[in-house]
């Protein structure tokens, strides 16, 4: 399985060319094998389009609907493995929230984590695509 940062599927799912060839070939080479979504990226890109920050080409509701029906795309709740984890990482992170969950999830996962963060690209305790 492959995790994606929140950025990373909405760009996939927007075909957003942001997202470089090499990212694009591991998400669809992941397909079969699954590719994880944080149940906290809802939140986040629904407070994202609340604020203009994301624009969708649909209403939320819909894009969800869509995006979460992709093939491979598996939904990962918060566990209280994840939650602890991301409280608690290792090393210096810093302290977005939705981060800290998405890398404790990639963490508890022992999958790769594909992100254009420079923060998470930085840190050397979760697995990188």
């Amino acid at each position: 399985m492959l995790i994606l940062d929140t950025h990373i599927w909405v760009w996939w799912n927007q075909n957003d060319p942001k997202l470089n060839t090499q990212q694009r070939n591991a998400i669809e080479v992941a397909r079969t094998q699954g590719i994880g979504i944080c149940t906290i990226s809802l939140v986040e890109i629904a407070r994202l389009t609340q604020r203009g920050r994301v624009i969708l080409p649909k209403p939320i509701d819909e894009w969800f609907n869509i995006a979460l029906v992709q093939q491979g795309t598996i939904l990962i709740s918060i566990t209280p493995e994840i939650a602890i984890d991301a409280a608690s990482l290792p090393g210096n992170f810093h302290k977005d929230p939705a981060d800290r969950l998405i890398v404790a999830t990639a963490r508890s996962y022992n999958c790769p984590l594909i992100t254009a963060d420079q923060e998470i690209l930085a840190y050397p305790h979760v697995k990188l695509l």
